[in-house]
């Protein structure tokens, strides 16, 4: 029997051990993070597994590129937190199934590609403020709830915790070296779960956070009033759970697609991601999308193909219908240990060798968007903000190059030939280029090496036409693009220029 053949004629070869693996680490690391957004947003516990198992199965069958994992992610849930407490789970449900057709739409009309437009020095901050998130977020289980408040463990339960998440951490570090045929994310699971159990090691376990035992997710239709208050209620709620969840799983996408060195399709999974937040709505899940860090346990064991994601997702539900009672005894500290590990993959220490290199403002923007995530918590919203920052930048550097070359032909018409970008940032230097007093009666101003891209562009060109003009003389724009023609035709009830036709050229054949 060969080790490697097709699956689902995905036109990827599969091994299937490491997938299973890989699948099987995945899920181990996926359940406590379920629970403990459900019971952080006030869902029942079994909501977040279900949406586990809903976003994972769907996604890894129909999503955009193999490897990826979904589930129910916090970036999305804390979105829902608000609706929750005022409305209660019903509309909640609306809510995803409703974010979850918004998310179609965008997949359908192929509007996945302006993921391309944020740049590096976000990205870099997008995954550096995750990775200390991912961090900071293990710190919650070396705490405990006493009369009712949350503290610090401490005495022997804090040494046992720290103890097996450093004995977790060296296994995930050192066993790689010894042999990759078995993840070490896994094995390290294994070994601790093994050692507490059979030594009778008191710590932190899975129960603590909550049961996972349960049925099969129910069908059932939201039971709110179908009407146009509703529709006002859910539509915000659902409109930003989309973005944050596309613009979640879209970098998570091409994170995947540099670690991999592969190409995903981001408008195919925005379709997936949104059929199985539809399918949350009707099944009783908290909704969610890709979970970077969980894609990274994926991937850094060994998982290359979708089937990863399936086993991960089954195992999820085989877990709730019958394997409860022994996940419930699963160590805190192994699944601590490994998400610290994953952490430290996470973070782009490459960016601390280039910071040198790096241009001023590229530094701060990536910086910024770090610190947005981990103050926060909100990724699409430092992403947003990243990407607003980098565009006013390139907009400040592109407004400094616009220049002007000048000169007299013999004809005594003065020429200015324009080099550089004409728009809203680059008008007031482009203005200032000009000596309308001691011009001569006819002028012609050259845009063969520029271009009017805006309406503020076409408004400067009428104004430097009018200063002209107040004094009789006259201006002539020359070499204007097909598309500059086009808008200054659209806009010749504001402006009103003379406007050459440039020359052409034949060639004679021989």
């Amino acid at each position: 029997m060969k080790k490697y053949f097709k699956l689902f004629d995905f036109k990827q070869v599969v091994d299937y051990k490491t997938e299973i693996l890989a699948g099987l680490t995945v899920a181990m690391t996926m359940i406590p993070e379920s629970l403990s957004f459900a019971i952080l947003a006030g869902f029942p516990p079994l909501v977040g597994l279900y949406a586990a198992f809903i976003m994972g199965l769907v996604t890894a069958i129909l999503g955009g590129r193999p490897g990826m994992v979904s589930g129910g992610a916090g970036a999305t849930v804390i979105v829902l937190i608000a609706l929750m407490k005022s409305n209660g789970v019903e509309y909640v449900f609306a809510a995803v199934a409703l974010a979850g057709i918004l998310q179609i739409l965008v997949g359908v009309f192929k509007l996945g590609k302006f993921i391309r437009l944020v740049p590096q020095p976000v990205m870099f901050g997008f995954v550096n403020g995750l990775a200390v998130v991912i961090f900071m977020s293990q710190l919650e289980q070396f705490k405990t709830i006493v009369n009712g408040k949350s503290e610090w463990l401490s005495g022997s339960p804090m040494l046992i915790m720290l103890g097996l998440v450093a004995l977790t951490i060296g296994i995930v570090f050192f066993f790689p070296k010894v042999t990759k045929a078995v993840p070490a994310s896994l094995v390290a699971i294994i070994v601790v779960f093994a050692l507490v159990f059979f030594f009778g090691i008191e710590t932190k376990t899975v129960r603590d956070i909550a049961s996972v035992s349960g049925g099969f997710p129910p069908f059932h239709i939201p039971n709110i009033p179908i009407n146009l208050e509703t529709l006002q209620i859910i539509f915000p709620y659902a409109l930003i759970m989309a973005s944050v969840g596309l613009t979640e799983g879209l970098l998570t996408l091409n994170l995947v697609d540099e670690i991999t060195e592969t190409k995903g399709n981001g408008n195919r999974e925005c379709i997936a991601q949104g059929s199985a937040n539809i399918l949350n709505g009707f099944f009783f899940g908290m909704g969610g999308c890709p979970m970077i860090a969980q894609t990274l346990v994926n991937l850094s064991a060994g998982s290359r193909a979708r089937l990863s994601g399936i086993i991960a997702a089954l195992t999820i539900l085989g877990i709730v219908l019958f394997g409860a009672p022994i996940i419930e005894q699963l160590p805190m500290a192994a699944l601590v240990g490994v998400m610290i590990m994953v952490a430290i993959g996470t973070f782009e220490w490459a960016s601390f060798r280039i910071i040198n290199k790096m241009p001023k403002h590229d530094i701060f923007v990536g910086v910024f968007v770090a610190l947005i995530t981990i103050v926060l918590h909100n990724l699409a919203l430092a992403v947003l903000i990243g990407v607003i920052i980098s565009a006013l930048v390139f907009a400040w550097e592109s407004a400094k190059r616009i220049r002007a070359k000048k000169y007299m032909d013999e004809k005594g018409v003065k020429h200015y030939e324009i080099y550089g970008p004409l728009f809203f940032g680059s008008t007031t230097a482009f203005l200032e280029k000009f000596d309308v007093a001691n011009d001569p009666n006819e002028v012609i101003i050259d845009f063969k090496e520029s271009k009017i891209t805006d309406m503020s562009a076409i408004d400067a060109v009428n104004k430097i036409t009018e200063r002209y003009a107040k004094l009789n003389k006259t201006v002539h724009v020359r070499h204007l693009s097909a598309d500059c023609r086009t808008l200054l035709k659209n806009a010749d009830t504001v402006i009103d220029v003379n406007i050459l036709e440039d020359p052409t050229y034949k060639i004679v054949a021989n």
